[in-house]
């Protein structure tokens, strides 16, 4: 979603582009649209590399050939991680001349944070490599664009003069009526969407349910864009505390069937764990975001970035993360005043209509791009 909105408002911007992203689902590895004189091609890297070092390097050299390849009409680059700009910046480095573009760096989240999670194995020296990577990146860049104020404090500790960077939060898209309901939704449930990494606090998840046993007709929907393999420890879990029978997993849902589960549930919740990834970098929840567009209050771990977009009481309740105890407290207690968590849900709906839809991302975007001197006026190539 977040790359869809913000590539489209740069080639509204610059009139035409090139895209560069992942592959995968059989999409073809080069693809030329033609959107009313507007041409955007967009080049995706499909080689199957089992090693992620490996990969990120093919990547970057995939990258540095399609720079290269524009250099005579390139005048403004947008990356959204270090291996990106690495390959850009390669690009510009071997042409023998100053850098001919403008170079935003969109910072989401540090890998040299994130990456330890999912591979712990990852050796010391190469975790020093990601970080001169992003070191590189952000000294480089004419601007940097990150989605929260923790994140962009983490940004000015690492010396990226607070200048340089504007935050702009992720958005939504607020519905013009009440999503459909799903097939197969239970009658009454909590819904969690979103990834299975261990920094997502599922596991808090499965634990407060275990203690709302005795609210039997509560059901728990997991909504995930990954394979359902990833989900088996969470399933061993739940076993053994006794509540998977009590969940209903849905697995590489489409973003577009997302906001009908997230509107038919009584609450979402984002137990979102205490640890570096979600701390010390910083993220911006586009599941807590989404939940409050359609009107679905939130239930979610009390952190900086958290509290960013909820306010407790008011939009939904923020608990001590890693809690499972507190999670369930306040999951009980919503589900005692549905008449206050309604009115929550209208709050938190109110919120985003002001402040957080895409439309409102895109525009601060332009005004960044506008300070580098692009305006849909002057459309560079």
């Amino acid at each position: 979603m977040h790359i869809g909105e913000w590539a489209d408002e740069l080639f509204a911007v610059a009139g035409t582009g090139v895209l560069h992203v992942l592959g995968g689902d059989d999409l073809p590895a080069f693809q030329r649209d033609d959107e009313g004189g507007r041409v955007i091609e967009t080049v995706r890297f499909v080689d199957q590399v089992p090693n992620l070092l490996d990969r990120t390097e093919q990547y970057s050299r995939q990258l540095a050939a399609v720079t290269h390849e524009h250099l005579g009409s390139l005048e403004l680059v947008h990356v959204r991680d270090p291996w990106s700009a690495r390959g850009v910046l390669a690009a510009a480095a071997r042409a023998g001349r100053d850098r001919p573009f403008r170079f935003v760096y969109e910072v989401n989240g540090l890998p040299s944070i994130e990456l330890p999670y999912t591979f712990p194995a990852l050796s010391p020296a190469t975790l020093d490599k990601v970080r001169d990577l992003e070191r590189r990146a952000l000294a480089e860049a004419d601007a940097v664009a990150t989605p929260s104020r923790v994140l962009a404090a983490r940004l000015v500790r690492l010396g990226v003069p607070a200048e340089r960077i504007t935050v702009i939060p992720n958005g939504a898209r607020l519905p013009g009526a009440r999503p459909p309901r799903p097939a197969d939704a239970p009658d009454r449930y909590l819904v969690y969407v979103g990834a299975l990494q261990r920094w997502q606090g599922v596991d808090t998840l499965l634990a407060a349910l275990a203690r709302l046993a005795d609210v039997d007709d509560l059901r728990l929907v997991i909504c995930s864009a990954t394979p359902a393999k990833r989900a088996r420890p969470y399933a061993r879990l739940a076993e053994r505390l006794g509540v998977d029978g009590r969940i209903d997993w849905h697995f590489r849902v489409p973003h577009g069937d997302v906001a009908g589960w997230l509107a038919h549930a009584v609450l979402s919740v984002a137990p979102l764990a205490d640890v570096a990834r979600n701390v010390d970098q910083g993220c911006c929840p586009l599941k807590i975001i989404e939940s409050m567009a359609v009107g679905t209050p939130v239930v979610a771990s009390d952190l900086a970035v958290v509290r960013e977009l909820v306010v407790d009481g008011a939009h939904g309740r923020l608990v001590p993360a890693d809690r499972p105890a507190a999670l369930a407290r306040a999951i009980r207690v919503l589900l005692e005043y549905p008449e206050r968590t309604a009115a929550m849900g209208v709050a938190a709906q109110a919120v985003v209509g002001s402040s957080l839809t895409w439309e409102a991302s895109r525009a601060s975007l332009r005004e960044l791009y506008a300070s580098l001197g692009f305006t849909a006026a002057t459309a560079p190539a």
